[in-house]
């Protein structure tokens, strides 16, 4: 008991040790996923950061454009300027150069001025001034384009709300992609001497500026894993793209960023769509790796943690199955030795003189001799097994008249147990190369486990049969039959199947496990089909020694060999 109570206990531990590797191998692989995936999506997010930077970079860029001329103005004198136009209907050299520059950029088309005394737009006695850049100065225009005038009063809205607070001496705005206008502001009256309005190009910004800008920036999408479309949203219309080869389409492609332009055409807006780029294709490439050797590490120490469980489970089993087998044949072996000795004592004592007595004392003794003969010559074959010492001596023979033999020599004492036994085989069988003792051997145990689990009916059948290139030969009983699930088992050394009967029945789990080791020594092997309160059958297949034949013709042999010249025949010319 000490010891099964300690088996049980370290199965327990194994069983503990087991749970906790498994549970220490998933969280160490949740962990690893998480990481791997959580490096994935911030070196995605780093990418789409970087390309978001060029998109806001790209705006500054275009407005850029538009400030080129205009970036001294604010170290003018706004004063100087109104003093200058109030007295010669023009601005300083200094500021002309300026316009001039800005007239010379085919960004523009015309340059307005309309001074804050002025309101030709609703006014058609006001003077709206148009600048010549060949005369270098301003002249009135008698008809104002309603452009002008729609970018006028956005200009004058915009600085009448914040004048007050401003701290600069001009304020740009935007009328969408039409035109730029400048207010020119006087800090100290807080009042705007007049505005400036720079109509634009339209298709020259976007030919020229943007798609340009577009295509160097942004370049290839099969390089840059960027597609980025100039949408004026208004119209619905697509003006630009980074690369033409990708027609905007939402339901195709996913928009995952907006730009707008800094303070400047409001109509339009920029959509980007970001496909696989290099450094994402690399980082999933990275990341399926990653996942594949850590699945695959995974696999492996889940197999070597099942595998060290398995051993160690079948080791115990093992233990158990030899402890039980020592406690066994211990009792086993006592017990004839106690019958012997009691009847020898008796005889030499000579308390019997009895002949009658004398004959029974003597079977007593012979009988459990020979049943301790059986034991030990079976712990002598799993110790020849075991050491790989166990004799082979093959030869041609016909199995039918083996088992005919076997059949005859044992007859009597299977039926000395109340069992009737039936025997049947099929004509004209092929020879095989097998050892007869063997055979015997085979046979023995098959008949004695059917003899000793078989509690109802007793009933044992031995049959011959020819099957394709094989011989077969099944003892079948029907008796208490086992269970599906033992048995794969029962062939192991040590094992019995556990229920009330082979706790009553003697026996150490062994004779199964010798007849499988001596079946596959004669190239054969073994199947059993069982059902519970039904019977099991146990069939043992040897190949036939010539294939192919349907019936085996002795007169392939000299007619005056005998038995003794067939057993030494080379088996070679038979396979």
């Amino acid at each position: 008991m000490p010891f099964f109570n300690k088996m049980r206990k370290l199965n327990s531990v194994r069983w503990l040790f087991l749970s906790l590797g498994i549970v220490a191998v998933l969280a160490l692989t949740a962990m690893n996923i998480y990481s791997l995936y959580a490096l994935r999506e911030s070196t995605i997010e780093a990418a789409k950061d970087n390309k978001k930077s060029q998109l806001d970079e790209f705006t500054f860029q275009v407005r850029h454009q538009f400030g080129g001329p205009f970036r001294e103005l604010r170290k003018l004198d706004i004063e100087k300027l109104e003093s200058s136009w109030n007295v010669s209907g023009n601005f300083p050299a200094h500021f002309i150069d300026v316009l001039g520059k800005a007239s010379e950029d085919p960004l523009y088309d015309d340059i307005y001025y309309n001074p804050s005394d002025s309101d030709a737009c609703y006014d058609d006695t006001q003077p709206l001034y148009k600048f010549d850049p060949e005369l270098k100065m301003f002249t009135m225009v008698d008809e104002v384009p309603d452009l002008v005038c729609d970018g006028f009063g956005i200009s004058n809205s915009r600085v009448k709300a914040l004048i007050d607070e401003y701290r600069f001496n001009n304020k740009v705005t935007f009328d969408a992609h039409r035109s730029m206008n400048l207010a020119l502001i006087n800090l100290d009256d807080k009042v705007v001497i007049g505005h400036l309005n720079f109509t634009i190009n339209r298709d020259y910004l976007i030919n020229e500026i943007i798609d340009k800008k577009l295509k160097e920036q942004f370049g290839p999408t099969d390089k840059t894993g960027i597609v980025v479309w100039l949408r004026d949203w208004i119209q619905d219309d697509i003006l630009s793209s980074s690369d033409e080869q990708y027609t905007y389409n939402r339901d195709v492609y996913e928009i995952d960023m907006r730009q707008r332009f800094p303070e400047m055409l409001e109509n339009w807006i920029l959509h980007a769509s970001f496909l696989q780029s290099p450094t994402v294709a690399a980082t999933n490439a990275s990341l399926t790796r990653n996942l594949i050797v850590l699945g695959f590490a995974v696999i492996v120490l889940f197999g070597a943690l099942v595998f060290m469980f398995i051993n160690a489970q079948r080791e115990r089993e093992l233990a158990q199955r030899q402890a039980g087998f020592l406690a066994n044949i211990t009792h086993e072996l006592k017990t004839p030795l106690a019958v012997m000795q009691a009847a020898g004592e008796n005889i030499s004592d000579g308390r019997v003189k009895d002949g009658q007595r004398l004959k029974s004392y003597g079977e007593h003794i012979y009988n459990e001799s020979v049943r301790l003969r059986k034991m030990i010559e079976k712990l002598l074959d799993v110790a020849k097994v075991d050491s790989g010492q166990t004799v082979l001596e093959q030869a041609p023979h016909q199995l039918d008249d083996l088992v005919t033999d076997f059949v005859k020599s044992n007859k009597q004492y299977i039926q000395s147990k109340g069992f009737d036994l039936n025997f049947d085989s099929d004509s004209d069988l092929p020879l095989v190369m097998i050892d007869p003792d063997h055979l015997e051997t085979i046979l023995n145990n098959l008949i004695e486990n059917a003899i000793k689990y078989s509690s109802d009916t007793k009933q044992i059948d031995i049959q011959l049969t020819k099957n394709s290139d094989d011989v077969e030969i099944s003892v079948a009983d029907k008796g208490d039959g086992m269970a599906k699930k033992v048995q794969k088992l029962i062939f192991e050394k040590f094992y019995r199947v556990e229920n009330s009967l082979t706790a009553k029945t003697k026996g150490h789990g062994l004779g199964l496990a010798i007849v499988k080791n001596m079946v596959e020594l004669n190239g054969g092997t073994i199947r059993v089909e069982s059902t519970e309160g039904k019977g099991s059958t146990f069939t043992v297949s040897f190949p036939a020694l010539i294939k192919g034949q349907d019936q085996y013709e002795p007169t392939s042999f000299a007619p005056q060999s005998t038995d003794s010249e067939i057993k030494n025949i080379d088996s070679k010319q038979y396979v």
